[in-house]
């Protein structure tokens, strides 16, 4: 009976030493300069090899891609750049909607177009956010939307290892 107490009382002091372990390694998210934008934000910025694969991705299953931008005073939401219509704004969307670049890539079946106009538009707006979407025509939904290039003037954000505290 001893021993069984004895095991009770140690199998206890474990499971309460095992929070504060796991607590300790914890990070605190920073609330300034670390604004995130769609899918794949929280990683670092993608490579021109992994914005490739995803273009793959998205010409294989045969949704549309298209390209948007926005410059970065225009690019997340705040007061200055948004119309609110008061509490009765059922479904609106601040600043979800960019420039579009050009028209969607309605059966494009070549990525290599995709990256070359993604390539385009940064070269003409190097200074703005640009951003890849794809919709899926048969169940009319937008399907992906990714950061292609992201202005190297942006202080907005962090690198992923000064993001938390």
């Amino acid at each position: 009976m001893a021993l069984a107490i004895k095991s009770a009382a140690a199998q206890v002091a474990c499971v309460k030493a095992a929070p504060v372990a796991k607590a300790n390694r914890m990070m605190v998210w920073r609330p300034d300069n670390n604004k995130m934008f769609e899918t794949f934000s929280y990683l670092p910025p993608l490579s021109d090899d992994q914005i490739a694969r995803q273009v793959d991705y998205i010409v294989n299953n045969g949704y549309t891609p298209c390209l948007e931008f926005s410059m970065p005073e225009d690019a997340y939401v705040s007061s200055g750049s948004s119309v609110r219509f008061g509490a009765v704004s059922c479904n609106y969307f601040d600043n979800r909607y960019w420039t579009l670049w050009k028209l969607p890539m309605f059966g494009c079946s070549d990525p290599v177009q995709v990256l070359r106009e993604i390539d385009n538009a940064t070269k003409a707006f190097p200074n703005a956010y640009i951003r890849m979407a794809a919709f899926d025509a048969n169940r009319q939904v937008q399907v992906a939307s990714m950061l292609v290039h992201r202005p190297s003037s942006a202080k907005e954000w962090r690198p992923v290892n000064q993001r938390q505290v």
